[in-house]
């Protein structure tokens, strides 16, 4: 539309809304632009249309008879209703939307109340179009969207949308309807949650596939399936294939009331559902109500219960001195009043069932007994009920509101937490209490309570004497039940089993000694046996199953069990059926190509991100080594032995000084009085991403003319960017040279000598993934803080020829040594920023950790 057109229409475009003669539907409209169901005489409130009618955007209500009214886009033909500015909150007939530069605003008629708008805009909106696609535009006057409804999505999601990680859909209520489902895109996955409680994933079902353990970006729906993507929008997660050969279709995904997430089309006047999770009535939270048993899509009331579970209703004690408890804040009026006396017990659940939440969450608790797991619910009025599982001491609770049970197979035992109810008759007459009592009972009461006091006071002399004689002795085997959410517990004749007596070997390290093992239930897994037997061992074992246990990325390796009987400890990991990197970028195997570099060098990076800043504590890894990231066959990354790092607060991060780690990756501050913090992991993971670029170690004493090639890395860098003479001659040229130009750089930002210049692994993830430019702050190499690794340099290539016990000599002494380096070098200069430092700031860190 031409700029006179425009005008014109501008100018007469108020006179339009006032007329009430006609219905109004057009393809755009315009500030100043107000509209109610009232205003249009065909009932149907529709004031905006796409250009080929496609979809219509309206005021009206959901029932004819029903008084609430919503502000919509609707798809024509199939009457569908695809979005809902308002759905949780109906306004009157009369309730104006208005289109303002401001924005889009519906109110109130009755109070004048703001019921819905978009957020602030950057730019005055011009004009609101609604595209073919569905999709509801707000634009200014250079065309440029402002707003639209794809980015708000309620409960449906459409062909040529994006659903972001993070940003839910839930299902559309009436005014009648209480519903807490959500449809939610995670990093790793897609799921459905009730009352958060997640009841299904996309990755369990067996429609759908796996092609990469990138992190999920965002899910779409095309002519051919239903897809999660990466990042870069081309990377395919995780897809579900559809329908391509239905012709014309209008096809959408839709979250319904009963928790289903559904992939609809719309084909010859009709609707066919495509794809339907979950399938199964059972799987869902309620399909029975309140404690209603679901077996093989029927409800009844288990035994011990009775109440109208075919309706939904529920289901209750079937003794009426028996009432279910009541989550916290919602107390019956009898116990407020206090005409009742209760007490807990526990109404125990028929045998072969299960709760829909156990398959999905982790146990609250492991180790303890049934008693245990009942007190533990007892302590907690948000906490209705639990399942128990013997064969693995786990201890599951049921939250705040009790959905429907299932049948199971599993070897759970399920428990209702109940109030006993004794009511109080109020005929009976109160006893008088004799003087001798009144002054009896005060005295009775306090020497009770000097006794009780006595007791306690020894009682904590022998929990502290016990502790003690347990840390002096190395044999005394550790309380798991006092470490809150372990996972499963194995006994040690069920790890002996599984891996065949130890049988075979696929890793070592510091810590113990890695074999393969399979479980009863035939997943494949890596059995880590700790060597280490000291008080450090344990301490170490304990930090180790404490963090990995609760940690869950898709770039960190999976604690799924641990066994500790006697002085054996023992952890059940995930096994990654490529082995370490080492193996694959310095081994005789096939070459490791680009690409796969690449998404290794990303990975990577994503899981140190995730320990640095997406966990509740910080964790510093403090190895990180081509040893320590595994690989599957499916191009899976993913960082191992973070558990035998520890948790650090800025406090205590200043106190962290025991050196730890693998030459060749240690950062110098370890030789300093620097603080050890998130940047020392930053220093290593550079070292690790100079090495995937060159396809072998930084640095090597068996070689007999080698190079260190972090310093050849910085040399070709001021050299005018010889980036491709650094990559992997045997890719024979199979790189990209801008790619081969960002790893350099990146891993020559990360391994600043100073700390503070280092960018963190964050900033390092956004580089990779091309978000953050490499030029901003932190991340562009700054020559001076890279000056000591020409002292590494040379270091490196005087030894070439030492036996290790030199090696280890050269190293000590390098250690000790406190006299400062200010000399220059050829192209850079005086260090002048870092000449308060001693030799030892500067030593290589393939030295300082001498021979291992």
């Amino acid at each position: 539309m031409g700029f006179a057109p425009f005008l014109a229409f501008s100018l007469l475009f108020p006179f339009f809304t006032f007329l009430s003669s006609a219905p109004l539907a057009f393809h755009a409209v315009y500030p100043n632009f107000t509209a109610s169901n009232f205003k249009f005489i065909d009932d149907s409130g529709t004031f905006l249309a796409s250009l080929n009618n496609t979809f219509t955007a309206s005021i009206t209500n959901s029932k004819s008879d029903s008084s609430n009214y919503f502000f919509l886009i609707t798809h024509v033909v199939s009457d569908t209703i695809i979005w809902s500015a308002n759905p949780y909150n109906p306004v009157s007939i009369s309730s104006p939307l208005t289109l303002s530069p401001a924005g889009l605003s519906l109110s109130d008629d009755d109070s004048g109340a703001l019921v819905w708008s978009t957020p602030p805009l950057p730019s005055p909106v011009a004009a609101m179009h609604l595209l073919d696609s569905g999709n509801l535009l707000l634009l200014d006057h250079a065309n440029v969207t402002l707003w639209q409804s794809f980015d708000v999505p309620t409960d449906t999601i459409l062909v040529g949308q994006r659903l972001p990680v993070r940003n839910p859909l839930f299902p559309a209520t009436t005014e009648d309807d209480d519903m807490s489902f959500r449809l939610l895109l995670t990093d790793d996955d897609l799921l459905l949650q009730w009352n958060q409680l997640t009841f299904w994933k996309l990755s369990m079902d067996l429609k759908a596939f796996r092609h990469s353990y990138s992190p999920v970006s965002f899910l779409a729906i095309n002519g051919s399936g239903f897809y999660l993507f990466a990042s870069d929008g081309s990377t395919v997660v995780m897809h579900l294939s559809l329908n391509s050969n239905l012709g014309e279709l209008f096809r959408f995904g839709r979250l319904g009331f009963d928790g289903r997430f559904k992939i609809t089309s719309f084909v010859n006047g009709g609707f066919v559902d495509e794809f339907v999770g979950p399938s199964e009535n059972c799987q869902l939270p309620t399909p029975c109500g309140k404690l209603g048993l679901c077996s093989s899509g029927t409800c009844s009331c288990p035994p011990s219960f009775t109440g109208d579970s075919q309706n939904k209703n529920g289901c209750v004690p079937a003794d009426s001195s028996v009432s279910l408890a009541s989550p916290c804040g919602n107390v019956s009026k009898a116990n407020v009043a206090g005409e009742l006396n209760s007490s807990f017990s526990y109404l125990r659940l028929t045998d072969g069932v299960d709760y829909f939440a156990n398959n999905f969450m982790e146990p609250e608790n492991h180790g303890g007994d049934l008693q245990s797991c009942k007190d533990l619910c007892s302590r907690n009025c948000s906490c209705l009920g639990i399942f128990y599982e013997d064969s693995s001491s786990s201890c599951f609770l049921i939250w705040d509101k009790i959905g429907s049970v299932m049948s199971a197979k599993r070897s759970r035992v399920g428990y209702i937490k109940t109030l006993q109810m004794t009511p109080i008759s109020e005929g009976k007459s109160r006893k008088r209490i004799p003087l001798v009592g009144l002054i009896l009972i005060p005295s009775s009461a306090i020497f009770l309570v000097i006794a009780i006091g006595v007791l306690l006071c020894f009682r904590r002399l022998r929990v502290l004497a016990t502790l003690q004689r347990s840390e002096s002795s190395s044999s005394m085997e550790l309380d798991m039940t006092l470490i809150p959410g372990l996972p499963v517990r194995y006994g040690y004749d069920e790890i002996v089993t599984a891996t065949d007596n130890f049988k075979t070997q696929i890793g070592s390290g510091g810590f113990g000694t890695v074999f393969k093992g399979t479980l009863p239930d035939k997943s494949v897994v890596a059995v880590k046996k700790i060597s280490s037997q000291g008080a450090q061992g344990r301490v170490n074992f304990c930090a180790e199953i404490a963090v990995i246990g609760n940690i869950h990325h898709v770039n960190l390796v999976r604690l799924k069990g641990f066994c500790v009987e006697g002085r054996q400890k023992l952890l059940v990991l995930e096994y990654m059926n490529r082995g370490s990197l080492d193996k694959a970028l310095f081994g005789d195997g096939p070459v490791l190509e680009w690409r796969e570099r690449l998404e290794i060098a990303l990975g990577t990076a994503r899981g140190l991100a995730y320990l640095h800043s997406g966990c509740d504590h910080k964790i510093i890894h403090c190895d990180v080594k081509p040893e320590n990231i595994l690989l599957s066959q499916s191009l899976g990354v993913k960082i191992s032995d973070f558990g035998l790092s520890k948790l650090l607060t800025p406090e205590q991060s200043g106190r962290f000084t025991t050196l730890r780690g693998t030459r060749g990756y240690l950062a110098p501050e370890w030789l300093t009085s620097s603080a050890i913090s998130d940047k020392t992991d930053v220093y290593s993971y550079g070292m690790v991403l100079l090495e995937i670029v060159r396809g072998k170690k930084n640095c090597s004493f068996e070689e007999k003319d080698g190079e260190y090639f972090p310093l050849v890395a910085l040399e070709m860098h001021m050299m005018g960017g010889r980036y491709l003479e650094l990559a992997d001659p045997r890719l024979e040229g199979r790189v990209r040279g801008e790619e081969v130009e960002m790893l350099v750089r990146v891993g020559l930002c990360c391994v600043h000598e100073d700390p503070a210049l280092r960018p963190t692994m964050a900033n390092v993830v956004g580089m990779l993934e091309g978000g953050v430019a490499v030029a901003v702050a932190n991340a562009n190499p700054i020559l001076e803080s890279l000056n000591f690794l020409y002292l590494y340099g040379s270091k490196f290539s005087e030894p070439s020829n030492l036996t290790p016990q030199n090696q280890s000599a050269l190293w000590r002494a390098l250690v000790s040594a406190t006299t400062t380096t200010t000399q220059p070098h050829p192209i850079l200069g005086n260090h002048k920023s870092n000449s308060h430092r001693t030799a030892s700031s500067h030593l290589s860190s393939h030295q300082l950790s001498g021979p291992r």
